[in-house]
């Protein structure tokens, strides 16, 4: 019969190959407490284990996605931003929307917050083991602008693996000349079959300007407004929160200025609609 600290050095060994560093790391506590009789120290290494792993995997995700910050609706301040009902944005962190391959648009002047909740959706959808993508609209477009003159095809499949796709700052630049097409050709792959989640600083009635062309304006909005939520903050910045003194008036109402979003809709035969969401567009 083995010794209790062969036993011991076996388990440890065991742990290592198992690459259960945590673990590892509370043996001796787990063992004094089974020693006490306390069989729940043993479920208390299992759970410290798994709690480890899982934040592994979320970091290391949420690093794969590409989220350029760490963000939690929780984190959110819905005070700051009254005109903005906080239960449909709650309710988006169930990701039915991911599940239903909708189009969440996020619109509002800047640092209203929109980057923040797209970012804690995607780190909600990390958490669930869902695949994310983030990406603003100029690095997209110049992406795939990129791989046509290399005549790489497989861009526009490379964007349509993720469940999420969420795209910051529609409107901030403008368009390169061809982009407008390149970025059309996604979300018609993307239609119906993954979800994306889009912030703008300009109403739908702008997009025209934004992309350069009202032809492929309408076309991106005859698929991002079909199964879709919308949702507009209007506000102040929350980043000149602070410093709201020292910003001239005239710039401050034209900023808090945002024009209706939603055109009128867009007809073609479609899934009925569903329940859910802000604004939920079903043409």
């Amino acid at each position: 019969m083995m010794s209790a600290s062969s036993v011991i050095e076996r388990v440890k060994t065991n742990l290592v190959s198992l690459k259960m560093p945590r673990a590892l790391e509370i043996l001796d506590v787990t063992l004094r407490g089974l020693e006490r009789g306390e069989i729940s120290a043993l479920d208390a290494l299992l759970t410290e284990e798994l709690t480890m792993r899982e934040n592994r995997r979320i970091k290391m995700a949420v690093q794969m996605a590409k989220l350029s910050a760490i963000k939690t609706l929780a984190g959110f301040d819905f005070a700051f931003q009254p005109s903005l009902d906080k239960n449909p944005v709650l309710a988006l962190a169930g990701l039915q929307f991911i599940n239903r391959a909708e189009a969440v648009h996020l619109i509002g002047p800047p640092g209203t917050g929109k980057t923040h909740l797209s970012l804690a959706l995607g780190v909600e959808a990390v958490k669930a083991g869902r695949s994310v993508y983030f990406s603003s609209l100029a690095d997209i477009v110049a992406s795939l602008a990129k791989a046509e003159r290399d005549g790489a095809r497989e861009r526009i499949r490379y964007y349509c693996r993720f469940a999420l796709l969420i795209v910051d700052e529609i409107g901030y630049l403008p368009v390169t000349p061809g982009g407008g097409n390149l970025f059309c050709q996604l979300v018609n792959a993307r239609y119906e079959k993954g979800a994306m989640i889009l912030t703008s600083n300009r109403g739908f009635a702008e997009w025209g300007e934004i992309f350069g062309d009202s032809v492929v304006a309408t076309a991106l909005l005859d698929r991002l407004l079909h199964h879709a939520v919308v949702i507009q903050i209007e506000g102040s910045s929350y980043r000149l929160r602070e410093h709201a003194d020292l910003i001239p008036e005239t710039i401050r109402h034209k900023t808090q200025a945002t024009a209706n979003p939603i055109p009128p809709p867009l007809k073609r035969p479609g899934r009925p609609p569903k329940d859910g969401g802000a604004d939920h567009v079903d043409g």
